[in-house]
């Protein structure tokens, strides 16, 4: 049995990580952090996130610091939090030996690098992924397969209305994933931005140091999607993902704890769990 904590309980992806993981059987939830929640039962932190706790798990009291939980035995600890709380937390898991598996999104180069030091001398792993979804990692995959043939590629990221950052997490690193693939294949840079005029300020979107036009939608009613479009002479080609519910993102993140243990220091990404090569 993995002994797991969550870092973000009372989070709409929190709560749903704390639900998944009392339904698995092979996992136990011994802890759930979450300063907004902190002293309050974990079913009523969780239900306020949108997700339903029940059995022993639903009794644990939530702690508002991750120092509180030390003394919980738990070998991964999941975070889905802010940047800034990520950092910390990820931080005192590896001083705690404790595996970290982490899917906040505004975690920028610098602190992959500083994970990598601190888990390098810690007895702890650490799995970070921007999407938690099995079928957006394949439709990135994907978009690097199209990025060496098409001619231009826009990407447009639709998202809930109370998500905190824009662009998403997802869309920087598939224009990331597909510019690192066209430059690998010596096909020419993207075609410069067509556009002359802004009769509105932002219109075109934000654009990418390669080049790529990332284009962000926050609507009630949304979940997480994405669209890639490649285009060329005479032809388009569209790539979309949707995730209409969160549990989507439960199996990649149940994936992950139960294999973060065999993943030596920080593993950036879905796919080496899955067996993909990039």
């Amino acid at each position: 049995m993995i002994r797991v904590a969550v870092f973000g309980a009372g989070g709409r992806m929190g709560a749903t990580t704390c639900a998944a993981v009392t339904g698995s059987g092979d996992l136990e939830l011994v802890a759930a952090v979450d300063p907004h929640g902190a002293g309050r039962p974990l079913a009523e932190v969780a239900a306020a996130g949108g997700a339903s706790v029940s059995g022993r798990a639903a009794l644990i009291e939530v702690a508002g610091h991750p120092d509180e939980i030390a003394g919980a035995g738990a070998d991964v600890a999941v975070d889905f939090t802010v940047a800034t709380a990520a950092r910390a937390n990820l931080r005192w898991c590896a001083e705690h030996s404790v595996h970290a598996v982490c899917g906040t999104t505004g975690l920028a180069a610098a602190d992959l690098a500083e994970l990598e030091e601190l888990f390098a001398g810690s007895g702890a792993n650490c799995v970070v992924a921007a999407n938690f979804s099995v079928g957006a990692t394949l439709m990135i995959r994907c978009a690097e397969l199209c990025a060496p043939y098409l001619d231009g590629v826009e990407i447009v990221e639709l998202h809930h209305d109370r998500k905190r950052d824009a662009p998403s997490g997802t869309s920087l690193e598939t224009a990331r994933r597909i510019e690192a693939a066209r430059a690998a294949s010596g096909a020419a840079a993207w075609r410069e931005e067509p556009s002359e005029t802004a009769v509105l300020a932002g219109t075109r979107g934000g654009t990418t140091a390669g080049g790529v036009q990332i284009h962000s939608v926050r609507l009630p009613g949304l979940v997480a999607h994405q669209e890639v479009i490649f285009g060329s002479l005479g032809e388009t080609l569209t790539l979309r993902h949707d995730s209409t519910d969160r549990s989507s993102f439960m199996p990649g993140v149940l994936l992950a704890v139960r294999r973060v243990a065999g993943m030596p220091g920080v593993t950036v990404g879905l796919e080496p769990l899955l067996g993909l090569t990039t």
